[in-house]
């Protein structure tokens, strides 16, 4: 068995006899002398075999990525190299053993690859041998040590939750099952274990977490997965301030743990109004400034009809200032700007900049008093930059909220290893669906309103506020939960402000509705997505990088080739029939 990592060796190993195990990562004949970089999980260590070596001619046949052993002597190298752990030294071969050859790889194995994304995928257990992906998966596996740690620490219990279970189709779509046994039934592959970990409190665990995995059929982008990790937390007899204190708590500890970064505490907290208002996003990147300004009164009385017309139907001008930064930007850069809000259904995009007077695209259609006015709500300097956008509340907050991301990641305003970390709480308790022409829940049916808001659930739909809370780190929405309804004519009242009939409670939630009512504590808690949190840990935006064997923007795995066809046989078992 295998008792030494590579990169355990150093200047004090030096004189001793050892064996280890791996790849041949590289091979070097120089003047007659043979040098192998051998490669395990830990890292690389240089290996040397001499002329009168009797494994010699055997060591001339090796290729990248055999498999080989050896033993050895631990000597001092002439010239070190001082970017390797193990640079100090190197291993006088006196044993070696070939235990597999391989395949000429379909891509280099090393850090800086250009290879295609794809061709990496479709060869994961090779690309996993590189150091980048393999650090990435150790700073997974520290995580959720840390969190485990953490929360047994904190008298919690770890207890599994089922994944064949009932279909509620409240939120994404669901993955389904087909039932063999039951014909023409299913079950669906949870899209979180927010039903169970609740029964887990009616049943009086009180504390409980699990790292567990989840499943929606949604359409995919760079930090989203058909299939995904979220570290899964509840706890009774809770108000909010406990759940964000212990929360905040258990991220402090990874970062402590993870990166060495200390994180101060409390973390601050942002109403979701507050968040749209000025940041145009419920997960607001505050590792910059570049807050969304509302200009508004300053065309009170414009005359410049586009404004005027959009204005009179209760739109709103807001606008943000990137300082300093007038002469970096070029009409062309000014229109991939333009090009950019509009994807995010922004008619256009005004510019303005502060020059000896104001110049730019309106410039000469504003009267002396509006640009006064700018310029003193904005609180302009020379050579800043004003984007502007006018339109209905909710299209210029996020058009705007959009383009200062943009903007701060082009000027390079964002600085590696800077974390911001926040709650946003007071979420809305619905959102209208267009599609349903309803509101809909914008958490989950199971969020606690606000006390004071009861009331307004079938009356006021659009202003009752719940008490959710998201956790946001460098833009990203880290974890999010609640306090949940733990009584049962709430919950009804909630059921009856979705529109949902007694039938659909009875088909969706029966079992749970019912265990409602036999003396369910008061009880909260939320989830933090593991593969997000990971992905800000290891500096990376592309949540495959984070996962061992992760799915295709189009949800497909290119390695194992699935989702793929199965025999006429086993859909026959499964009472399916598929249309052409």
């Amino acid at each position: 068995m295998k008792t030494i990592w590579n990169n355990k060796l150093n200047i004090k190993n030096v004189g001793e006899v050892v064996t280890l195990y791996g790849w041949v990562s590289k091979k070097r004949n120089l003047g007659g002398l043979i040098f192998i970089d051998l490669r395990d999980r830990s890292g690389i260590v240089q290996l040397v075999i001499r002329p009168e070596n009797k494994y010699y001619e055997l060591a001339e046949t090796l290729k990248n990525e055999y498999v080989i052993t050896v033993s050895g002597t631990v000597v001092e190298r002439e010239s070190k190299n001082e970017k390797m752990a193990t640079g100090e030294i190197e291993v006088e071969v006196t044993e070696l053993t070939l235990l597999n050859e391989a395949l000429e790889p379909p891509f280099q194995i090393t850090d800086n690859t250009n290879a295609l994304e794809d061709t990496r995928l479709k060869y994961r257990y090779l690309d996993i041998r590189r150091g980048e992906i393999k650090e990435k998966l150790e700073t997974r596996h520290k995580i959720m040590l840390a969190i485990r740690n953490f929360l047994n620490g904190e008298d919690f219990l770890e207890i599994e939750t089922p994944i064949l279970c009932k279909s509620t189709p409240e939120g994404a779509r669901d993955y389904l099952v087909p039932s063999r046994v039951n014909k023409g039934t299913f079950y669906a592959l949870p899209q979180s274990p927010q039903i169970f970990k609740q029964l887990l409190m009616v049943g009086g665990i009180e504390k409980y977490f699990q790292i567990a995995k989840c499943f929606r059929d949604e359409d995919l982008r760079a930090d989203r997965q058909p299939e995904f990790t979220q570290v899964d937390i509840e706890m009774s007899f809770v108000t909010e301030d406990d759940v964000m204190g212990l929360t905040e708590k258990l991220i402090a500890h990874v970062f402590k743990e993870v990166k060495g970064v200390e994180i101060s505490l409390p973390l601050q907290r942002m109403k979701y109004d507050d968040a749209i208002k000025n940041y145009g996003s419920d997960k607001p990147d505050l590792r910059f400034d570049m807050a969304i300004k509302d200009v508004t009164e300053a065309f009170k009385s414009t005359e410049i009809a586009f404004i005027k017309d959009a204005l009179e139907k209760n739109g709103i001008i807001n606008g943000i200032v990137v300082k300093d930064a007038a002469d970096k930007y070029s009409r062309k850069e000014i229109d991939k700007c333009t090009d950019f809000v509009k994807t995010y259904k922004a008619t256009g995009l005004i510019y303005l900049k502060k020059e000896a007077e104001l110049t730019g695209s309106i410039a000469k259609l504003l009267t002396k008093e509006e640009k006064e006015n700018i310029v003193d709500i904005l609180h302009l300097e020379e050579n800043d930059l004003v984007f502007l956008v006018v339109g209905d509340y909710n299209m210029v907050k996020t058009s705007l909220g959009a383009l200062r991301c943009k903007l701060a990641k082009d000027l390079g305003l964002i600085k590696e290893d800077d974390y911001k970390l926040l709650w946003v709480t007071d979420f809305p308790t619905f959102e209208y669906s267009e599609e349903e022409g309803r509101f809909v829940a914008c958490h989950h049916p199971f969020t606690a309103p606000k006390d004071e808001d009861i009331e307004k659930l079938l009356t006021n739909k659009s202003h009752c506020y719940s008490k959710a809370y998201d956790i946001v780190i460098n833009g990203y929405e880290a974890g999010g939960g609640s306090i949940r309804i733990h009584d049962a004519k709430v919950q009804e009242k909630m059921f009856e402000a979705l529109e949902l009939t007694s039938d659909d409670i009875e088909q969706k939630f029966g079992f749970f509705v019912r265990a409602l009512k036999y003396g369910t504590p008061p009880h909260g808690g939320l989830a933090l997505g593991l593969d997000r949190l990971t992905m800000l840990l290891t500096n990376t935006e592309n949540i495959r990088d984070v996962i061992a064997f992760p799915k295709t923007a189009s949800a497909s795995d290119l390695m194992s080739e699935c989702p793929n066809k199965v025999s006429d046989d086993q859909l026959k078992e499964l009472h399916i029939k598929i249309e052409k």
